[in-house]
């Protein structure tokens, strides 16, 4: 089967839980034999300037883990990048014929109207309300708001990630979706080595968050509610501004002063495994998400988590019986976050018990092989 893949920034990145994704069903799809083409961004990386040099960013097609990557043509400015990257790589699409092509997030499935037009079968991944999201202004936000009512009515399937979504495309579109968690896999926890030389940190000496530093992930609710905490613990902010960059001088701004605040910028291979490893606890203070692959991450290292109750966190640390792997707070509520903080710094039994089950758990419930055979049987209308 010929499959293409549209709507992702570049891969290999880690510019954003949905190239993850893209990531792994690509490659795991092409391993299996299918024939697999991704469309590439041209342009900045989000990450920082330090990565535009990379093999993602190249102009030119190249093989990557036998999957081909295509570059397109990309107005690299914000609110604008998805909407050229999509469009362009949705003619190129169409030109080359495959069997399906599978869209991912809200914005860039304005364009999958010419691709069902143009016959071809079409699947869309809604990573989360996009339109939602505190960064977008009124245009960029009816704009993916146009890209949801596209994927609703125009795409031979839509997946989600959700229970939520699932009845929210329910009730407002009449729309039947498909329900297909993201996965994960097993993962190996390593020594402190790199950060401690570069962060002084060492095993249990701090709290992590690491994501986008974008208003919806709710990094200031956390530096507010670690400012109160009379701790010795570190907290460590690592991620990049991801098109946020007011957001993330903010919370330089609101790290000054307080010398246990330590802010990495974006990271990646080495030093991302040491901090999941050794994290005491990992925060997720969201009040937006999708099924955010950085808390799928932090459980397969083994972490106690302590993430909003929103239910795209929520129901992650839920299992089927009801039994949760993990901490929650009232989502935009610092009182209640410093609180739940503050307990779990005292109750060291109770993070270790947490942290024992983590990793069986979560690799036991979301598992990458059955996401893509899943996918693939979607994509060939297999599953009715």
């Amino acid at each position: 089967m010929r499959i293409a893949f549209i709507g992702h920034k570049r891969i290999p990145s880690r510019e954003g839980g949905i190239e993850i994704v893209v990531d792994e069903l690509a490659t795991r799809m092409a391993a299996r034999g299918e024939q697999v083409v991704v469309y590439n961004r041209k342009g900045h990386n989000v990450a920082g300037e330090e990565f535009d040099n990379q093999s993602s960013t190249s102009d030119k097609p190249y093989m990557y883990r036998g999957v081909k990557v295509i570059p397109v043509t990309t107005i690299d400015a914000k609110g604008l990048a998805a909407l050229t990257s999509s469009f362009f790589a949705t003619l190129k699409a169409i030109k080359a014929r495959p069997d399906v092509i599978h869209y991912h997030a809200e914005g860039p499935c304005v364009p999958l109207r010419l691709a069902h037009w143009a016959g071809i079968r079409t699947v869309a991944t809604i990573h989360g309300l996009d339109w939602q999201r505190a960064k977008w202004g009124r245009f960029a936000s009816m704009y993916l708001k146009l890209g949801e009512r596209t994927a609703a009515k125009c795409a031979d399937e839509v997946i989600v990630l959700s229970r939520g979504v699932q009845q929210y495309f329910k009730d407002t579109y009449g729309r039947e979706t498909r329900f297909i968690p993201n996965g994960i896999a097993p993962v190996e926890s390593v020594s402190p080595d790199v950060i401690a030389d570069k962060w002084s940190l060492e095993k249990d000496s701090y709290i992590l968050f690491l994501g986008r530093i974008v208003p919806e992930k709710g990094v200031h609710y956390l530096i507010e509610a670690f400012k109160r905490l009379d701790t010795d613990k570190k907290l460590v902010i690592a991620g990049g501004a991801s098109d946020s960059a007011e957001y993330y001088e903010s919370i330089k701004q609101a790290a000054t002063g307080d010398q246990r605040i330590i802010l990495t910028g974006f990271i990646e291979g080495r030093e991302l495994e040491e901090l999941y490893s050794n994290a005491y606890i990992y925060v997720l203070p969201s009040d937006l998400e999708g099924m955010p692959m950085s808390l799928l991450e932090a459980l397969a290292y083994g972490c106690c988590c302590l993430t909003s109750n929103i239910a795209e966190c929520a129901d992650v640390l839920c299992d089927e019986s009801g039994m949760m792997h993990g901490v929650t707070f009232r989502h935009g509520d610092v009182n209640d976050l410093a609180d739940k903080l503050g307990e779990l710094l005292v109750d060291v039994g109770k993070v270790r018990k947490i942290k024992t089950g983590a990793a069986g758990y979560i690799t036991g419930r979301y598992s990458w092989d059955k996401v893509v055979q899943a996918t693939l049987k979607l994509y060939r209308g297999a599953d009715k």
